[in-house]
């Protein structure tokens, strides 16, 4: 046997989420027991009805911090709490589960490629702005994984590159989930936990839809026309992609929109549009929600034909996929939970408004958007960054003189717009391109640059507004 030559190359494997949430919370244990104890006084506003602290009343407290059995208590008292956000997310990810196994999701990709023949350029905003969308309302994402060979596929067979293709897709999908409306992941989240009305200040994230969207698109395209127009500049010339199979719109001749997916897909968009009035009309909230995507779940198995126990065994296959997700939920609530226990939320607001405060209100608001960016390195889950960081931004943006949206909004930057950028979160929407980290970067570093300016941009337009 041959001895192999060199050096062996050191390999970070990231860590599993649940290790990461559990560190952080023997973190949590020791800090309450490091931190002083202490609390804000709290009244009810008249306007909202929620509680809200009193700026000025910080005072220390005498408590006993939890104990390693307290540290279990609390995680079990995070899944509690976080029920209704958790079966949320069950129900919305299973009604678009339906969708997808009952290929209502193909038959409208594979109709529209035929729709479009030969201009297959135009795939590029169509696809990017369906994705955008639904990842913004619905929240879908991980969903779109096994578009990844196809749309590589077709645009390498028609004179592009790996990144052409896989960029429509993973670009598409994520401005959309970061720039969320009605997104039950990031948005019902993050609000939920800030104690914000759902879904409120839903018209200033449809511009930040918009205008985000706007700049992937183009930025694509023009990379786009400068391969097609020149091979070599490709940041792909040269190198072979394994495991992507050539791809060409004949492909997708045999998939046929059917009267079935036709109402599905009407079905879809009607839940979307009804959601969205009642949220705004009839004050809607979590559960409201949940329970219509419920209906919305059943109703697409009755359309599909499926008999009753269909229906039940289909929904049972869509948790599967999702209970590490769900879990997070109350996991990272049970964090939360333990500074409570411990009192220490209360003081850490009190050191980050210290800081916040020796500057404007628009420094307050650029120190959360860093921050939140920074986080999202090493938490790689948009319900977990939510539900750990969102109990000590919101009281923080209140006592410095902003609204808990602001900090919500910083929140949803880091997170979303993180996700094209940082390695934990990119990584295997590279592998499903195949495409090579470095590669990525080569094509994505300038498009990051742009979205990050126009974060701060977008900050400070809602700074100025009061949003």
């Amino acid at each position: 046997m041959k001895e192999k030559k060199g050096s062996k190359k050191f390999n970070f494997k990231m860590p599993h989420t649940y290790v990461i949430l559990i560190t952080i919370m023997v973190i949590v244990l020791v800090l309450t027991h490091v931190i002083p104890s202490g609390e804000y006084d709290r009244i009810e506003d008249s306007v909202s009805g929620k509680m809200v602290v009193v700026p000025g009343s910080y005072h220390t407290v005498e408590t006993k911090a939890p104990s390693i059995f307290g540290l279990f208590l609390a995680l079990q008292q995070g899944y509690v709490e976080a029920a209704n956000i958790m079966f949320l997310i069950i129900f919305a990810y299973g009604f678009v589960y339906f969708l997808t196994k009952n290929g209502t999701m193909d038959a409208a990709l594979g109709t529209l490629v035929k729709k479009i023949g030969n201009s297959v350029q135009l795939l590029i905003p169509i696809v990017m702005i369906i994705l955008g969308f639904l990842a913004s309302t619905m929240g879908i994402y991980e969903e779109v994984y096994g578009l990844f060979p196809i749309m590589v596929g077709i645009f390498i067979a028609l004179g592009y590159d790996a990144i052409v293709g896989g960029a429509t897709i993973f670009l598409g999908v994520s401005i959309g989930y970061a720039a969320g409306t009605t997104n039950p992941y990031n948005v019902a989240v993050s609000q939920d936990v800030a104690g914000i009305p759902l879904y409120s200040g839903m018209q200033f994230r449809w511009i930040i839809f918009f205008v985000m969207e706007v700049v992937a698109i183009t930025y694509v395209m023009i990379y786009a026309r400068k391969i097609k127009k020149d091979p070599t500049k490709s940041i792909m010339y040269g190198t072979n992609i394994e495991g992507i199979p050539n791809r060409s719109l004949e492909d997708l001749d045999n998939i046929i929109l059917t009267t079935r997916h036709k109402l599905c897909l009407l079905l879809f968009f009607g839940t979307i549009g009804f959601l969205l009035y009642a949220v705004l009309k009839l004050e809607w909230y979590v559960d409201e929600i949940a329970a219509l995507f419920l209906l919305s779940m059943v109703v697409s198995g009755i359309i599909s034909g499926y008999s009753a126990t269909e229906i039940c065994t289909t929904f049972i296959e869509s948790t599967k996929s999702m209970v590490s997700s769900m879990l997070i939920v109350g996991f990272t609530r049970g964090i939360t939970v333990l500074m409570k226990q411990g009192m220490i939320t209360d003081t850490i607001v009190y050191g980050l408004v210290k800081v916040f405060s020796t500057g404007s209100k628009y420094f307050a608001a650029y120190g959360m958007l860093i921050i939140q960016n920074l986080v999202k390195i090493f938490i790689n889950g948009s319900t977990s960054q939510a539900t750990i960081t969102m109990p000590i931004m919101a009281p923080t943006a209140e006592l410095v003189g902003l609204s808990k949206q602001i900090a919500a909004l910083a929140y949803q930057f880091g997170n979303g717009y993180a996700d094209i950028f940082w390695p934990t979160a990119c990584a295997l929407c590279c592998g499903l391109m195949g495409v090579s980290l470095d590669k990525w970067y080569k094509f994505v570093t300038p498009l990051f640059i742009i979205i990050l300016i126009l974060e701060f941009v977008f900050m400070t337009v809602a700074v100025t507004i009061r949003y």
